[in-house]
């Protein structure tokens, strides 16, 4: 579902914006570090957050990356979404590592070591282009 120049623009290191559904039915929107793993988008959240908590109520969401700051297009992804734990925080410190310099990520890992962090997976169903 992905191709490869979809994966090269995915590359960057950008500000997703992931859209949940929340309990008043409204969209809850917020920016938040991305990867993919596979042709899956992942991110990391706090057990707690809200977007966890709308993603584990309705597993149905969107995120947009890119197509802002004088960028010629980005992409929409919608699908569902899963909330799992992260062992050993391994995909906090593959995002973290993907967006901070050595020094900052090794502050934030050992600031989060203790932190109930979870993987939210979005399974697109479909990908837009978006401008």
């Amino acid at each position: 579902m992905i191709d490869d120049a979809i994966r090269a623009f995915l590359d960057k290191p950008l500000i997703a914006r992931l859209s949940t559904i929340g309990q008043d039915g409204y969209p809850h929107n917020v920016p938040i570090w991305f990867m993919l793993d596979g042709d899956d988008v992942v991110f990391i959240s706090d057990r707690t957050a809200r977007k966890t908590q709308n993603a584990l109520a309705n597993p149905k969401g969107a995120v947009a990356i890119g197509g802002d700051n004088g960028e010629e297009a980005g992409y929409m992804f919608r699908g569902d979404l899963a909330i799992q734990d992260d062992p050993g925080q391994v995909v906090t410190h593959r995002v973290i590592d993907r967006y901070t310099d050595k020094i900052d990520a090794d502050k934030l890992k050992e600031a989060w070591k203790n932190d109930d962090v979870v993987v939210i997976r979005l399974t697109p169903k479909s990908v837009l282009k978006v401008k």
